[in-house]
């Protein structure tokens, strides 16, 4: 048997344990199954914002409206015969009057204790904790000081709370117990609950664009024998029915694309993807992927329509596309502005306008002399780097963080990529490149787009590279995948596709720093690994 956590010892917890034992000795079930909830807080304040309820006399002659809410205690005062109250739901807070005389609870019995008369108003004082969940069925009224009221009729207990809530302010100070707990910081904040209600709009929003497009949602597997579609390490599994080694995705690209072939033009996934690499505020190891992808489109459709369905989700959230961004740390809040078109450069202009350097005038010696010198990347990539991935490299450091306001970023090396159709004017200028764009806001990558490489016989030579690159040791690099190729050789229609962080754009559409702020469970070192360290 696993021993007892330690908060088994502590005071609150052995409290409010011999009070769970007494009211279950009272015949009270502390944890019933359901409960008729008809009203929110949220809905009883937008309903009765004016108007005259009366006063509490009337609300406990039955003359003003009846209303059923359930919530968390998370206030309580005693004043004599009567005791006030915050309830907590989903939607805000409203208060409650509990009365001596008129108020009564499910399943108790009045009694005497010891010559005291223990009324339904003492044993909601002596035995009802802040935090316990409850069932308030009652009357509305304003109070004297114009304060919304439910004078209590009937008090229902729907779970009785066995540890206290965090205090908000120096319970729940540190970021990190927030994010490993996060069921208490729902409860304590109500602007954390707000980012991630924002979070579903936005899914909903997405969704409902897309649709509109013409696009089918679809689904395909987390399960991979080969993983492909991005650079990034996997992480392996083993299927043990079939004895078989096996990758959660890191993209959902390649069975998208097979399902391009079989005939389906306008799909889209929204799913989770799974990288084995660093973290940091941007990173996750899991993360929410949408990749969309519609036949006989191009890169120039794609981002048409990448920057109107932003702009789209922008004005329905807030009903302008002028967002603020704030930094935590110095105070200083930049504009954004989300309408339609955003800039677009090539990436060899943007490193010309932002870095003033013109790479063509660069040898690749040049290019790494000046990267190792940056201190921001690895020295010995940079040793093997092509010199597609250089100027990747070049812009990565010395250009991303100028970009504040919308941008994409088009017309990237063929080395960065193996997926992506040659450009269609092949001089000397557009030589090795390809047509993809990436987004960027606030100095952050959000969209990723290509015009999809489609012609089998380049495909294979560019995966074969690729999976070179990764028999030399490279572990971001893909393997070759034989199927895809098949898939190809039976026909892909012209076909442009896009895929977009998720939790990237929330955090952008949310004001969030961090992309731990917008995930529900974002990944934390395992609780007894936190305390050996510490």
């Amino acid at each position: 048997m696993p021993a007892k956590p330690e908060y088994h010892s502590h005071e609150e917890f052995i409290n409010r344990s011999r009070k769970l034992a007494e009211i279950r000795q009272l015949g009270i079930e502390p944890y019933p199954h359901r409960y008729d909830v008809t009203d929110s807080a949220d809905h009883l304040h937008k309903t009765y914002a004016s108007g005259s309820l009366g006063h509490s006399e009337d609300a406990a002659a039955g003359t003003t409206p009846a209303v059923s809410v359930a919530g968390r205690l998370v206030l309580f005062r005693s004043m004599g015969k009567n005791a006030f109250a915050h309830i907590q739901d989903a939607t805000g807070r409203i208060q409650v009057m509990f009365n001596r005389d008129l108020t009564t609870v499910e399943g108790y019995q009045p009694a005497d204790v010891n010559g005291e008369a223990i009324t339904p108003l003492k044993f909601l004082e002596k035995k009802i904790d802040l935090g316990d969940i409850i069932g308030i069925k009652g009357n509305l009224f304003f109070t004297n000081k114009g304060e919304l009221t439910i004078f209590a009729k009937k008090v229902t207990l729907l779970s009785k709370t066995l540890l206290p809530l965090a205090d908000k302010h120096s319970g729940l100070a540190d970021k990190e117990l927030r994010y490993r707990k996060r069921w208490l910081d729902l409860i304590s904040h109500e602007e954390v609950q707000q980012t991630f209600k924002i979070r579903s709009k936005i899914l909903h929003l997405i969704r409902a664009h897309l649709e509109s497009a013409g696009f089918l949602e679809v689904e395909t597997p987390i399960l991979q024998s080969i993983y492909g579609g991005a650079e990034a390490r996997p992480f392996t599994t083993n299927l043990n029915a079939m004895d078989q080694d096996m990758f959660l995705r890191i993209s959902l690209e390649i069975p998208l694309k097979k399902l391009i072939v079989g005939g389906m033009n306008k799909i889209f996934e929204l799913g989770r993807v799974f990288r084995n690499e660093g973290i940091d505020r941007n990173h996750n190891p899991e993360f929410t992927l949408l990749e969309a992808y519609a036949a006989y489109w191009d890169y120039n459709d794609v981002m048409k329509f990448v920057e109107t369905m932003i702009e789209k989700i922008a004005l329905s959230l807030y009903g302008s596309t002028k967002i603020q961004s704030s930094n935590p740390e110095t105070g200083q809040v930049t504009e954004v502005d989300l309408k339609a078109p955003w800039l677009k450069l090539t990436m060899k202009e943007s490193i010309q306008k932002y870095a003033k350097i013109n790479v063509d005038e660069l040898s690749d010696e040049q290019m790494r002399e000046m990267l190792i010198k940056s201190e921001h990347c690895d020295p010995k990539k940079i040793k093997t780097m092509p010199r597609g991935l250089l100027i990747a490299a070049i812009f990565a450091v010395f250009v991303e963080h100028h970009l504040i306001q919308p941008h994409h970023i088009i017309d990237h090396p063929i080395e960065t990529t193996p997926l992506c159709k040659p450009h269609r004017n092949p001089d000397e200028k557009n030589k090795g490149i390809v047509e993809r764009f990436e987004t960027f806001i606030l100095g952050q990558e959000l969209c990723n787009a290509y015009s999809e490489l489609n012609d089998p016989e380049i495909q294979r030579g560019l995966l074969e590279q690729q999976a070179g690159r990764r028999d030399a040791g490279d572990e971001e690099a893909s393997p070759f995948d034989e199927e895809f190729i098949e898939a190809i050789c039976q026909g892909m229609p012209p076909t442009g596709g896009f895929g977009i962080g998720i939790d990237r754009l929330v955090m952008i559409l949310t004001n969030s720093h961090s992309i731990r702020d917008v995930l529900f469970f974002p990944w934390m070192k395992s609780e007894q690994a936190r305390v050996e360290k510490n």
